[in-house]
């Protein structure tokens, strides 16, 4: 079975495009209980000053041993995106960093050991006609359930292969599911996200000045 909750295809699909991964009340309580705090939800905010709509995502997560929950978010044609803030906190696997954007991309990461699941979708803000609040459109654009990924990179011995490696996901009947390409290295590193043990940093996000070099050098 696996990790996440069965359902059918469509209302799942819409389910993991607007919440992120839909997980069994027995995953819930045992990531509670392993003090994992992960937070896939999009909110709509306004900024009242710039007289403007931008959509708040919460770059969350972390690890234990046997079990990892990461959600983080980069722009639609993959790259890094800059935070609003960093969050400092004594405690570890929780909230890393503060998103605003018009549009974002939200790669949701579950493990259970050396099994993974993995949502990958896209939002934007989509404006109706005579209404000047938008909505948050919501699209799918990558499921993997029962994905693979053959080392602990949470021990210390596999620490170094962190950022270099995700899990592969297959379909029904045995053929390699492929994300799509520009969001392979983000994969990367949610996938570090989940193994990251006692996690206190952001993995995806980096800091507005970070970003405005990264365009300069293309």
């Amino acid at each position: 079975m696996n990790i996440s909750e069965k359902r059918n295809p469509a209302p799942a699909a819409s389910l993991h495009a607007l919440h992120g991964l839909a997980l069994p009340a027995s995953v819930l309580s045992a990531l509670q209980k392993r003090g994992i705090y992960c937070t896939p939800g999009i909110s709509l905010e306004h900024q009242h000053l710039a007289n403007r709509y931008v959509l708040r995502g919460v770059e969350s997560g972390g690890a234990v041993s046997d079990l990892g929950r990461a959600c983080a978010f980069v722009a639609e044609d993959g790259a890094p995106l800059p935070w609003l803030q960093r969050l400092n906190s004594i405690a570890v696997n929780g909230r890393h960093a503060i998103f605003l954007a018009e549009s974002m991309v939200r790669l949701e990461m579950l493990r259970s050991l050396q099994s993974y699941e993995l949502a990958i979708t896209v939002h934007t803000l989509l404006r109706a006609p005579g209404r000047q609040r938008p909505e948050i459109s919501s699209r799918l654009l990558f499921r993997g359930r029962d994905g693979v990924l053959s080392f602990d990179l949470w021990k210390p011995e596999h620490q170094a292969l962190q950022g270099k490696l995700a899990p592969v996901f297959y379909n029904r009947a045995g053929e390699v599911l492929e994300p799509p390409q520009r969001f392979e290295e983000a994969m990367r590193k949610v996938t570090m996200a989940v193994c990251c043990v006692g996690c206190k940093h952001a993995h995806l996000g980096v800091p507005p000045a970070q970003t405005k070099d990264l365009h300069d050098e293309t």
